[in-house]
């Protein structure tokens, strides 16, 4: 494997991954919410770059596509691990992370079942539309959690008013990154079902009797 910069910006955002959740262990909140939001953030970018760049650069290696998807999948779920954690367990946050989890998971087994066919599932055009939702609920996500504890997470300092009544910017980041989330659900779920679909047949013809 050659260290070109669009496999160093990959192997980055798989060790980004575990940061994501390693920053509440080492700052209190808000901050450790803030401190997540800005590594998400800035793994989320490389995604973009390390590919764009492997392809102008004509750079593309096997280690490189076999890492991409995993560094992917590894930071939205680790992301939505944390976020269901801090969120109280909010249902309207885990339904969706369940169907987001669960099509990972099984796609992955799809893939490893397939072996080198696997390439019956390459990534459409859908599925990094996919993969660009969830990344951008996630980051919201983690935009409301921090900001509820900056408006909720603390005890009022003398002088100050009541909250004045309506949505509170944490309230607004929350609602948007759920319906994001919900959104980012579905596609999930479509783009799961259309590579079940492309690997049926060849199940069928290797299915065992």
């Amino acid at each position: 494997m050659k260290w070109t910069l669009p496999n160093t910006l990959t192997v980055l955002r798989l060790i980004a991954a575990p940061g994501v959740a390693v920053m509440f262990l080492y700052f209190r909140r808000p901050w450790a919410d803030f401190a997540a939001l800005a590594l998400f953030i800035i793994a989320a970018i490389t995604d973009y770059f390390d590919g764009y760049l492997a392809r102008l650069w004509r750079q593309e290696s096997k280690f490189g596509a076999m890492l991409d998807p995993i560094a992917d999948k590894a930071m939205v779920v680790i992301a939505i691990m944390v976020l269901t954690g801090y969120s109280g367990m909010n249902p309207w946050l885990i339904l969706p992370a369940t169907v987001i989890l669960f099509r990972e998971v099984f796609v992955s087994g799809l893939r490893e079942y397939l072996g080198a066919d696997r390439k019956l599932l390459k990534v459409t055009r859908l599925a990094k539309w996919k993969t660009t939702a969830q990344m951008v609920a996630i980051a919201i996500l983690f935009l409301g959690t921090g900001l509820d504890y900056v408006e909720t997470g603390r005890a009022p300092r003398a002088g100050e008013g009541d909250i004045p009544m309506g949505l509170s910017l944490a309230d607004l980041a929350t609602h948007v990154g759920l319906a994001l989330i919900w959104i980012a659900a579905v596609l999930t779920a479509i783009t799961g079902w259309d590579y079940f679909r492309k690997a049926l047949p060849f199940l069928r013809d290797h299915g065992h009797d």
